[in-house]
């Protein structure tokens, strides 16, 4: 004899359970599963560990550092404090040891960087994701880096010089 779990039934709509899940991990630090399953279960959606496993993975859900240091499931695209300044520490190290050269003209930069490191550099000026750059294009040596603003190559430049004298992040002004 099997048991059906609620939430595996016809009855629960795999969106509205989709749906759940992505608002509990939005609002609630949840560790794991377990925990997620359990807070699910006390709003009467009872699922199979697979069905949790394929819903969080359908819904995009991606594990960051919470506030206490653990790894937590939150949505597509979120990241925290901590994640945000860890990265940003991460380009500035880059920065310090591959940017050769920074040189700005309207909102363009062109970064010179040693053979092979252009693309890596880029990777990690395009994670950061700052608005003030538009996007990035790599070569083996050079990278383009595009400002938002039409007049913002020279910020740009002076910030990635900054970073690279300093080896520290640098708020992007």
């Amino acid at each position: 004899m099997t048991t059906e779990a609620v939430g595996d039934r016809p009855g629960v709509p795999r969106a509205q359970r989709q749906a759940r899940v992505l608002a509990l991990i939005t609002g609630t630090e949840i560790a794991s599963q377990a925990e997620l399953s359990e807070l699910l279960a006390a709003d009467g959606i009872v699922v199979s560990q697979g069905t949790l496993s394929r819903d969080l993975l359908d819904v995009g859900a991606v594990r960051v550092r919470g506030a206490s240091g653990a790894l937590v499931y939150a949505p597509p695209g979120a990241s925290t404090a901590a994640d945000r300044a860890a990265l940003e520490e991460r380009l500035a190290r880059a920065s310090a040891e591959v940017l050769v050269k920074a040189t700005a003209s309207a909102n363009l930069v062109v970064a010179k960087t040693p053979p092979g490191a252009a693309q890596y550099f880029a990777s990690l000026i395009d994670q950061a994701g700052y608005a003030a750059i538009l996007g990035t294009i790599a070569g083996d040596d050079t990278v383009l880096l595009i400002a938002a603003d039409p007049t913002g190559g020279e910020a740009l430049a002076a910030w990635l010089l900054a970073m690279a004298a300093s080896g520290h992040a640098e708020p992007l002004r």
